[in-house]
Parts: structure tokens; C-alpha cells; sequence
């Protein structure tokens, strides 16, 4: 058992029976009333983020969890397969669990979110960002950079990505997996 006093940014909540993460919180003490903490909470199954309200001081059950990197081997059809380098343990996990599924590519580590007391895996999470090769884009025209213009081309692992005029294919890109934006040219 946690109190709100207790809160803090990716704290792992039971509500309801189901977990929920804390994205953000605010201590808020208004100068007529009782103090309360508001929250941003996101959903672990669904991903859904929610906005509630708990009263200072409130009780609630929080939920162990441990982060532990598992590195990516294949995909088949009962989903995607991940392997612990320590233990050498392979686990599959469904596509909706998985942030940043479209960048994924054999051999990538991901961070897999155990629950601790159960052993039951949550969800997985790509590194924030990724180094991809480009297989394909139009040519960009140049002088035709006026203002922020963007193409679309297709990365390694089959994603389209927007990215400026002058990349060209067989180029290594940096991605942004959690909303599949170009970063920037890969070093």
C-alpha cells in the first residue's frame, strides 16, 4: 500500500483491477478546500491515459514491477519473440503490447515490463530511438526546399517514415519509435 504522498512519475498502480501507470502528477492545495493530487494515469494493457483525482493521503495499491532488457529474435504467428540474455528464456508477446512494433528488427534490444510477484510479462518498449537503414525514397529535387518539405520513405523494417528532401536511399537514419518521426541523419 502507497499514499498519494507517495506518488511518482511511472509508479505502477491496481485500480480496479487493472494497472495503470503514472504519466505525471500535481499536488494541489487550494487556498478553500482539502488537498488533492491530480493524475495522468496510461493504461498497461490497453495504453489508454486517463485523468483522475485522489484526495491527499488516500491509500492505494501499488504493483511491483521490474524492467528487464530482452533482445528481439523473430516474429511468427503467436507473435513476437524475445529472448532474456541472462536467462536464455524465450517469450512470446502480442503486437499491441509492444511500443514502437513497426521499428523492430532482429536482433534489437527492448525493455520488457514484468510484473514481479506473478511473473507475467505487462508490455515492451523500444529504446526511444532507432538507427534504420533507408531501402527506399523518391529522389528529392533540388531547390525545392523552400520550407519544411518532406517524402516518404520505406525503412528496413517496412515503416514509412516522412523525412526531408535531401535523404537518400541506402542512408542510415535515426526514428523516434514512440511516434515514428525522423530524429535525424545517423553518424
Amino acid at each position: 500500500m502507497a499514499s498519494t504522498a507517495d506518488f511518482k512519475n511511472g509508479m505502477c498502480l491496481d485500480i480496479d483491477g487493472q494497472y495503470f501507470y503514472i504519466v505525471e502528477f500535481l499536488h494541489v492545495k487550494p487556498g478553500k478546500g482539502p488537498a488533492f493530487v491530480r493524475t495522468k494515469l496510461k493504461n498497461v494493457t490497453t495504453g489508454r491515459v486517463i485523468d483522475k483525482t485522489f484526495n491527499a493521503g488516500v491509500k492505494v495499491d501499488e504493483v511491483r514491477i521490474e524492467r528487464r532488457p530482452y533482445q528481439f529474435l523473430y516474429q511468427d504467428d503467436m507473435g513476437y519473440n524475445f529472448m532474456n540474455n541472462e536467462t536464455f528464456e524465450q517469450v512470446s508477446i502480442a503486437k499491441e503490447n509492444i511500443t514502437g512494433v513497426d521499428f523492430l528488427k532482429e536482433g534489437d534490444m527492448a525493455e520488457v515490463v514484468v510484473h514481479a510477484d506473478s511473473e507475467t510479462i505487462l508490455f515492451a518498449e523500444l529504446p526511444t530511438h532507432v538507427v534504420l537503414t533507408i531501402t527506399y525514397t523518391e529522389p528529392g529535387v533540388k531547390g525545392d526546399t523552400a520550407t519544411n518539405a518532406t517524402k516518404p520513405a520505406t525503412v528496413e523494417t517496412g515503416a514509412t517514415v516522412r523525412v526531408p528532401l535531401f535523404i537518400n536511399e541506402g542512408e542510415k537514419i535515426k526514428v523516434d519509435t514512440r511516434n515514428g518521426s525522423y530524429v535525424e541523419r545517423a553518424k
